[in-house]
């Protein structure tokens, strides 16, 4: 499964993990700081993958706390060029969930608490699964994501939860503080002022990575 390790610029080994759900294989990029005592298993978005620039940034931000990383493409290559499965939440849903079965079977992740953070419609992939597996998962956060899509399984969440949105970025703003008010975990919302959906503008990337960093610290880090 594991089958290349090649090095980021923080100087850590990753490993290009390979997992079958049965049906299809999904790839994820996982790093492990020495000393970790948590994960954040990143759920992209639609038309984007574990190569994401922004999620990047962000997961390198989160590893200076030693936690380790594990970037995944819920879908193939075949499929993300199907524009409707980019929105079938079971589907992302379940390959998330069968992620995370993996990452307990491992030896080097077993013991590790897990978080989830996921963009645009990986957030909702990352509410319906953090709800089958309501003992296993920490902390959840959003980056304008869409758990309005996932809006049966809010009540359900345990895990403390995050969500971020640009401040201009007035639909999902919206929906959002639908999906908050439905949550009944402790949780928070946050608007980054001056960002739009993909907080493009200067600044707003990093204040998401800050949030987000500070949040699973809290949770997650030993």
């Amino acid at each position: 499964k594991k089958v290349r390790i090649e090095m980021d610029k923080i100087g850590k080994a990753e490993k290009t993990i390979l997992i079958n759900d049965g049906e299809k294989t999904i790839e994820g990029s996982l790093i492990i700081p020495a000393g970790a005592g948590g994960i954040v298993v990143f759920a992209h978005g639609s038309g984007s993958s574990r190569h994401s620039v922004r999620n990047n940034y962000v997961a390198a931000v989160i590893r200076k706390n030693n936690l380790a990383t594990f970037l995944l493409d819920l879908l193939t290559p075949e499929e993300d060029a199907d524009y409707s499965k980019r929105f079938d939440i079971d589907l992302l849903a379940h390959r998330l969930f069968i992620a995370t079965k993996w990452l307990q079977e491992q030896p080097d992740t077993k013991n590790l608490r897990i978080g989830y953070f996921g963009a645009s419609t990986g957030a909702a992939a990352a509410i319906q699964s953090a709800a089958g597996n309501a003992d296993i998962v920490k902390a959840i956060v959003s980056r304008g994501g869409r758990p309005d899509l996932a809006m049966p399984y809010l009540e359900k969440i345990t895990a403390p939860t995050l969500l971020i949105v640009g401040g201009n970025d007035e639909i999902v703003i919206e929906l959002n503080i639908e999906a908050y008010n439905n949550l009944q975990c402790d949780k928070k919302l946050e608007i980054v002022e001056g960002a739009t959906h993909l907080f493009e503008e200067p600044g707003t990337l990093e204040q998401v990575a800050i949030l987000a960093e500070k949040w699973f610290e809290k949770y997650l880090a030993c």
